[in-house]
């Protein structure tokens, strides 16, 4: 192991619990390892995500939160003992690799709750509400501190959370942490004064406006978290360690409008003078443990950082408030392992937050330890799988339930959490696959199938692997993107049985000699029948480097690509102007609120034109001709243009011979589409 990481693997203590090394597996929604969105009960794929993590030497476990009431059938999670008693029985396997797990339990989630439209009926109807209850109670699951506005639904109204339910969920924590004690877990972590969730907001002024003993001053605003973590003690004992997850800083200016790095900003929610304070009385309320970072649901890319957040992004903040602590503070949020191990070393923190890694690629320590870095699948951070709660204007939240019901699953890895869906399976003939395109899409197929037996060829027309995504890849902030494309060329290299033909382009497919064939072409660009569109640059030959623009770019599309484009101009030092059809920006399924929320802030505070529900009409020799909402014309002057409109389906046709279609190729759709298809694909070869 290179010794810039020695730091990593140095132990240390929470409490009386010596964890062994300095890496800490935090918590992320889904991996509770007693349910989600389901009735509570033992969850045994979730117990085997964080088994396979504990043998590949992570130092401490968080699974994502349990909530202290059940999300569907509203049962305590105290009352199912029969979950506990299967938990013990697990612990003792975690423990034999060394590892050490604390339990994360949930208050609620209070406005931040993420309700789709068809919940924002159900909450706005008493009918309905009292028909949904026995399955799920709407009102309980969004209750707050206080009569607030939902962070998702302009169209819903939290209550006010009532005294006696507060009682009952701190004689709740206090009972389901016992039983986790005796079921053998290390500790508990109270979830959360962090994020925005519901003690954090009663410990924020600008969303606890109560007027009884949980509001008004300090000590009031705190005291929800304060005899939670005294509850626990009494019942547990002083020495059964409890952590608190935990946000420095708010990173709020106004409901549903974050600070994005580097801008001056006025806080409504945690400054860094009331975080100072804060700490401090958390550590003696009886909290052995910070777990930290930045943000609310109203900054979200802090506490969930997109690729355009930059890398350690709260490190500087987390390791501020750790001089006014004595008990230990762990720092999340993009962290990279070589800054972590300086940061431990230096004693700026005492552990290493890391989450959606694990979910990319489990065994990243062990191939850390081993000197295999380059083996070690990235996290690109897009949240199309793990995380993918959309938002845009006049939409809650427009996530499936399916996906609402199956977060913490990977883009990149569809085993992630989904053993029993997807798995190599040796094939029981070894077949000779052709696999036309060498893009992710091709790539993740053509490893499918070697792994279970074929023999591949990929046939790629250009000089390169990677596809499209070599355009995608290419803005600054895309290095992991960049990283992913070379872990892929790396993975392809091990197997003898895949051979790549680049500058072999393939037109009819009577001439491969194969048993299948998949089609792996994916996707060419939209065009807009619109008057000078030969003035226009498509988007692929601006990322690709083939085609340079001015200094003022309009960029037709505000989709992902556009914002990304235009976000990209503007690191530049170029400026440029977003023309978008929609009423928002964004304005699609299956990308994250924190992704899509960082781009929209991003342009806002920094005065990037963005003209929405507006038509391109013609591009002139000097800008563009638009049609406002309004229905009026106007010019927006410009040096060049890009046009990002979206995508169709590129299939090189069979010609009479049985082919299968992965990607784009089929239906355009995001990273996630690509991998999880290349899978159903490359299983059934």
């Amino acid at each position: 192991m290179d010794p810039k990481y020695e730091p990593l693997f140095t132990p240390w203590k929470i409490g009386n619990v010596e964890i062994k090394n300095r890496i800490v597996l935090c918590p992320m929604g889904g991996t509770s390892l007693f349910g989600w969105m389901e009735p509570n009960h033992f969850d045994k794929e979730a117990a085997n995500f964080f088994l396979e993590r504990a043998k590949n030497n992570v130092g401490l476990i968080i699974p994502g939160i349990a909530p202290i009431k059940d999300t569907i059938g509203g049962r305590w999670l105290w009352k199912n003992k029969k979950m506990f008693e299967e938990l013990k029985p697990f612990m003792d396997e975690i423990h034999k690799t060394g590892a050490k797990l604390f339990v994360q339990i949930t208050a609620g989630m209070g406005r931040s709750w993420a309700i789709t439209d068809h919940l924002v009926a159900l909450h706005n109807n008493a009918f309905l509400r009292a028909v949904a209850k026995p399955i799920i109670d709407i009102p309980y699951q969004s209750a707050s501190p206080s009569v607030l506005p939902s962070r998702w639904s302009d169209k819903v109204t939290c209550r006010e959370i009532t005294l006696q339910e507060i009682q009952d969920i701190i004689d709740a924590y206090a009972k389901t942490a016992k039983l986790c004690m005796d079921a053998g877990v290390d500790g508990v972590e109270v979830h959360a004064v962090h994020e925005g969730y519901l003690l954090d907001q009663f410990t924020l002024q600008y969303t606890n406006k109560r007027t009884d003993k949980y509001g008004g001053s300090f000590e009031n605003r705190y005291r929800f978290p304060v005899e939670i973590v005294q509850a626990i003690k009494a019942s547990c004992g002083k020495d059964f360690p409890v952590s608190v997850r935990y946000s420095v800083l708010s990173k709020v200016k106004d409901f549903r409008v974050g600070a994005v790095p580097g801008e001056e900003y006025t806080e409504i929610g945690r400054d860094m003078e009331e975080s100072e304070r804060a700490v401090k009385y958390l550590q003696e309320a009886g909290y052995d443990m910070l777990n930290a970072d930045n943000g609310t649901y109203d900054s979200w890319y802090w506490a969930h950082p997109p690729m355009y957040m930059p890398l350690n992004c709260n490190l500087d903040d987390v390791a501020h408030i750790r001089k006014f602590v004595d008990i230990p503070v762990v720092c999340a949020g993009r962290m990279e392992p070589e800054v972590g191990a300086k940061a431990v070393e230096e004693g700026q923190i005492d552990g290493v937050g890391i989450a959606r890694q694990f979910l990319a690629d489990g065994e990243w320590i062990t191939k850390l330890m081993e000197d295999r870095l380059e083996d070690i699948r990235p996290c690109i951070c897009c949240h199309n799988a793990c995380f993918n709660m959309t938002h845009y204007k006049g939409v809650a939240n427009d996530q499936s339930i399916h996906d609402a019901s199956h977060i913490a699953r990977c883009a990149l890895d569809p085993r992630t959490m989904q053993t029993n869906k997807y798995k190599i399976v040796p094939a029981s003939t070894s077949k000779k696959i052709a696999i036309i395109g060498g893009g992710i899409g091709g790539m993740e197929t053509a490893l499918v199938a070697a792994k279970r037996g074929h023999t591949v060829t990929i046939y790629e027309k250009s000089d390169k692997l990677g596809g499209v995504f070599n355009a995608a890849a290419s803005p600054s902030f895309k290095e992991k993107d960049r990283a992913l494309i070379v872990w892929y060329q790396r993975e392809l290299s091990k197997y003898p049985s895949i051979e790549v033909k680049l500058n072999s382009p393939v037109s009819d497919l009577s001439s491969i000699n194969a048993d299948e064939i998949v089609i792996a072409t994916g996707a060419v660009a939209n065009k807009l029948p619109v008057k000078g569109s030969e003035r226009g640059i498509e988007a692929i030959d601006f990322l690709l480097g083939e085609k340079e623009v001015g200094e003022n770019v309009v960029i037709i599309g505000g989709g992902l690509t556009g914002c990304e484009i235009a976000y990209e101009l503007y690191l530049q030092g170029k400026k440029p102007t977003i023309v978008e059809m929609k009423n928002d920006l964004i304005a699609v399924t299956g990308v994250c609120l924190a992704n899509s929320s960082y781009l929209r802030d991003f342009f806002a505070a920094n005065k990037v034109p963005v003209h929405l529900e507006t038509k391109l009409s013609e591009i002139l020799e000097d800008g563009v001709s638009v049609i406002g909402k309004n229905g009026k014309t106007f010019k927006i002057e410009a040096d060049s243009v890009i046009m990002s409109v979206g995508y169709k389906p590129a299939p090189l046709t069979s010609s009479g011979k049985r082919a299968h279609t992965v990607g784009d190729a089929g239906k355009v759709g995001n990273l996630r589409t690509v991998v999880w298809n290349a899978w159903d694909v490359g299983m059934k070869l």
